[in-house]
């Protein structure tokens, strides 16, 4: 009978043990849960409340594109040294290009799908979706996504001037100046974002003629992807860069009478910039059409 008792006291006495047990592993979890919780709402308070505040936008999103451009620049070290066996037989300084074209490959296709998007998806530059003008309508995504484009454009700007000539002439100084110096103004200012985003979707030709390069220091120049890049880049370098061209220009002729009530210094950035680099766009279009001509003959 004492026997008995001992063991259920015993049984007892486990259950106990058991039960405040897992009270106490429940407690904890529910404060490890509430102290994960109360961080991230810190967090999302701090992101929301100062790095993407909008008065802090442009300068959080120009410090965050040059950091994605550092950062692609050393990925691209370590996954092309890995996956590609030419890439140890290049010489330094085409392992620099090869990391630099890679760096403006990424931003090529974030800004042009950003811009594809605000411009001919979104209402945000619509006649008829706003009171205001469309040339000083912007955003916070629109503000923050030109941000990282002023960021790209310094850091590649600061190659191109460390290791100048090696990735390029006066000519890419020129078209870096003025892309650089119209992005950050449309940014800053909210003035014109729509004819800067119409510009930047230029910057869909830029894979296929990163790919180009590509191509060509990995000795698959006669290969047939490069002859069909060369037909890829021909059209998209029409489109984009001549055809859409002029369709901006019509645009802004249509609502000149909105571009002559913003400062002087936007509207040449509206007008003289795009100018400018239209004129660089047919020079280099008459030297792709060159090159690809002599390639299909040479084909023939």
């Amino acid at each position: 009978m004492g026997c008995n008792i001992w063991k259920l006291d015993q049984t007892l006495l486990e259950k106990t043990l058991v039960f405040h047990l897992k009270s106490s592993v429940t407690m904890l979890a529910s404060e490890e849960i509430m102290k994960f919780k109360s961080y991230q709402n810190q967090a999302n308070l701090f992101v929301r409340e100062y790095l993407l505040a909008d008065s802090l936008i442009p300068y959080t999103s120009i410090i965050g594109g040059v950091f994605a451009c550092k950062l692609v620049y050393d990925l691209t070290q370590i996954f092309s040294a890995v996956h590609f066996k030419s890439y140890s037989s290049l010489t330094r300084l085409q392992r620099v290009e090869w990391k630099n074209r890679s760096m403006s490959t990424i931003h090529a296709i974030f800004i042009t799908t950003m811009s594809l998007y605000l411009v001919f998806c979104s209402n945000l530059f619509s006649d008829n979706q706003s009171d205001e003008r469309v040339i000083i309508q912007s955003s916070s995504l629109s503000t923050f996504a030109l941000g990282v484009s002023v960021g790209y454009f310094i850091a590649d700007l600061g190659m191109i001037f460390w290791y100048f000539p090696s990735l390029g002439g006066y000519e890419y100084v020129i078209h870096h100046v003025l892309s650089l110096v119209s992005v950050a103004f449309s940014m800053l200012s909210g003035q014109g974002q729509l004819y800067t985003y119409m510009v930047l979707i230029s910057e869909t030709t830029t894979p296929g003629i990163n790919l180009r390069w590509y191509l060509d220091a990995t000795g698959m120049k006669r290969s047939k992807a490069y002859l069909i890049n060369g037909v890829v880049i021909f059209i998209a370098w029409l489109v984009a860069r001549i055809l859409l061209f002029v369709y901006m220009f019509y645009h802004v002729y249509l609502h000149f009478d909105q571009i002559q009530k913003i400062h002087i210094f936007g509207k040449i950035l509206v007008i003289v910039v795009p100018l400018v680099l239209s004129i660089m766009n047919l020079v280099w279009f008459s030297k792709i059409i060159k090159g690809l001509m002599k390639t299909l003959a040479k084909r023939q």
